[in-house]
């Protein structure tokens, strides 16, 4: 691990020394957030991460076709949202949800409404957007890094204002953020957090590599927090979230096998279950193209990721990329027949069950994460 790291320009060769100054610990007090999305360093080479945690390229399989509508609804539309969004939100408006170690916000909004209002307190809080899918209600920021976490040390203090740049923590941290509308016209707002570490790749220390580390609860409850106060200030020093996060009553799931195929039995119904589902997928790294909470599918893709990692920040200059995997597409399917069991299954992108390796650890993937 590479707590804390200057790098510097010699002889035009990019030289990473490394200085170990302090130990990382987690970060939860409200001075201790202040990020800087790697999208706003122009000088600095893209961030070399695992398979398929870079941005998607645009898929519209799944765009809706053009369908005519009237000048009567497109205004009476333009009327309610007015309405709605005119309206100021309240902490009566804002609740805080939770289902064993998941918390969410539920909000006396649209998602429509809401979005912009999301979209800025992201930007704001540090971050570059690097995917906005109204449609689907998600967002995802660009990999970013927390530099209250830098030593203030007395050399930061005398050039850091001069070569701040050059100062790296070792770790980026992206989040995924997802707008879901209920059936009263509310919205459902889930965050959650991803990060990466900046290791040797040797024991010579030649070349570091970048591998994912432990998503942290702890930061996905801080920005829900001031997700909340963005949207009502008058919430401050609310405990609500404190509150909801007290209770931590898990749920227990084993890997069975529906005709001969892998599959997941989890003993919560389906609500708890699409919840649960969905935040692990957004905390493993798959990239959920799709939902259908009706039919309750996640569309994603997957990558396998090497063991032994991915060049790194700045091994990428020197070596001559690995080819990446094709990603896989598959379908996460939740059955509830019974009001406390769900099964979870995993299909193809044909929707047929799908048996092949990759899906059997999908499914162990499933049942660690939903303990």
């Amino acid at each position: 691990m590479l707590p804390f790291a200057i790098h510097f320009l010699r002889s035009s060769s990019l030289i990473a020394l490394v200085f170990v100054l302090a130990a990382c610990g987690s970060v939860l007090e409200t001075d201790k957030l202040n990020y800087k999305s790697a999208a706003d360093e122009k000088s600095a080479a893209p961030l070399e991460v695992p398979p398929d945690l870079t941005k998607m390229s645009p898929n519209k399989r799944y765009d809706l076709p053009g369908n005519s509508v009237s000048a009567k609804t497109l205004t009476g539309d333009a009327a309610a949202t007015e309405t709605e969004s005119t309206s100021p939100l309240k902490l009566a408006d804002l609740q805080i949800k939770k289902s064993g170690g998941q918390i969410w916000l539920e909000v006396g909004r649209s998602p429509d409404v809401l979005w912009p209002l999301v979209k800025t307190f992201w930007t704001e809080s540090g971050f570059t957007l690097a995917r906005e899918e109204q449609k689907l209600g998600l967002m995802e920021t660009d990999w970013a890094e927390n530099r209250a976490k830098l030593p203030q040390d007395f050399i930061r203090r005398s050039i850091g204002k001069v070569l701040d740049s050059l100062y790296s923590t070792g770790e980026r941290d992206k989040f995924r953020i997802s707008l879901e509308r209920t059936a009263d016209n509310k919205t459902e707002i889930y965050i959650s957090h991803r990060g990466l570490i900046e290791v040797y790749a040797d024991s010579m220390a030649r070349k570091t590599i970048w591998q994912p580390r432990p998503s942290d609860p702890e930061l996905e409850k801080e920005f829900l927090r001031r997700l909340m106060v963005k949207l009502d200030p008058s919430s401050a020093g609310s405990d609500k979230v404190a509150e909801a996060a007290t209770s931590n009553k898990n749920s227990a799931s084993s890997l069975i096998s529906i005709d001969g195929t892998p599959a997941v039995s989890f003993n919560q119904g389906f609500d708890i279950a699409w919840r649960r589902v969905g935040l692990t997928l957004d905390r493993n790294g798959f990239t959920v193209e799709d939902r259908d909470r009706k039919l309750g599918i996640y569309f994603v893709r997957y990558v396998e990721v090497n063991a032994d990692g991915e060049p790194g920040f700045f091994s990428r200059i020197f070596s001559k990329a690995k080819p990446v995997k094709e990603p896989q597409q598959f379908r996460i399917k939740i059955d509830s027949t019974q009001e406390q069991q769900s099964h979870i299954l995993i299909l193809n992108s044909s929707g047929k069950p799908d048996g092949s390796e990759t899906a059997k650890k999908i499914a162990q993937l499933l049942v660690n994460e939903l303990q």
